[in-house]
């Protein structure tokens, strides 16, 4: 059995911080459940362009307000407490944050831990992270 406390978890190294957002990772590929968890949070006030290539991500809002926007068909929907998305087709996507975001993510496959987005809004693949 895995028991984390989140707040814990914030004061180590699964703590990842970038410009428009952080994120930490309860789960990791170590734990050997099959995909990664984390808790993330996009600041408030930005937009963050991504598309996940190498992996499939659901996300769930916590608390805050913002959008969520496909850069494939130009169709955006209200991200808002309760409301789920999921990144089933690899899709490239914007996330704008009026307010800070809180979201529960899923990624399978996991991430290792320490992955940022490229300059093309991806997560590296397995080969990628061994190599660093």
């Amino acid at each position: 059995m895995i028991v984390r406390n989140l707040d814990e978890c914030r004061k180590t190294d699964r703590r990842i911080v970038a410009k428009t957002w952080e994120s930490t990772r309860l789960l990791l590929r170590g734990d050997e459940m099959g995909y990664s968890f984390h808790i993330t949070t996009i600041y408030g006030g930005t937009e963050t362009e991504m598309c996940y290539e190498n992996h499939l991500e659901t996300v769930y809002c916590i608390s805050g307000r913002g959008t969520l926007e496909s850069l494939v068909t130009g169709q955006t929907w209200n991200i808002f407490p309760g409301q789920m998305y999921a990144l089933n087709e690899h899709d490239r996507h914007i996330v704008r944050a009026e307010t800070d975001l809180e979201l529960a993510c899923v990624f399978n496959p996991p991430l290792y831990g320490t992955e940022v987005h490229n300059e093309n809004g991806v997560y590296p693949t397995e080969a990628d992270v061994v190599s660093d």
